[in-house]
């Protein structure tokens, strides 16, 4: 893929051959990841796709975003959203350009503790402070 004219659009014409919505796409110089939600014509993706290289598909991966107007006026913000997910492999972490959201992918057996981090890491003390209290 370095420095290959094209590239990106073989990989999405693959996706549209096909008819599959891509969800999330992180690119390096040398890689691309993206998500799907409908594996129903994965196999023949696949095929179409190692036609331009190397492919390896991940399954039982689940979508967590943070989503805020926050993103957009202080950086630091993403630091403490990975931060609080320390420990947790993350496999893709991407943020769109408004800037209002960051997304990570996670093993789907991870989304609980994900989100109890996040959720403690940005409202817990809030709630603390206020008294507030919830209960499963």
């Amino acid at each position: 893929m370095l420095m290959a004219h094209g590239f990106l659009r073989g990989v999405f014409d693959a996706f549209e051959r096909h008819r599959t919505s891509v969800d999330v796409v992180t690119t390096s110089e040398v890689s691309v990841s993206v998500t799907i939600d409908d594996e129903r014509r994965v196999e023949p993706i696949v095929e179409a796709l190692r036609e331009l290289g190397e492919v390896d598909v991940e399954r039982g991966m689940a979508i967590v975003c943070a989503v805020g107007d926050g993103l957009r006026r202080d950086a630091r913000l993403a630091g403490r959203i990975v931060g609080a997910l320390e420990g947790l492999p993350l496999r893709m972490v991407s943020q769109a350009a408004s800037r209002r959201n960051l997304t990570v992918v996670v093993r789907e057996q991870d989304v609980p503790a994900a989100m109890a981090r996040l959720h403690e890491e940005f409202f817990a003390t809030r709630m603390r402070d206020t008294g507030c209290v919830i209960r499963d």
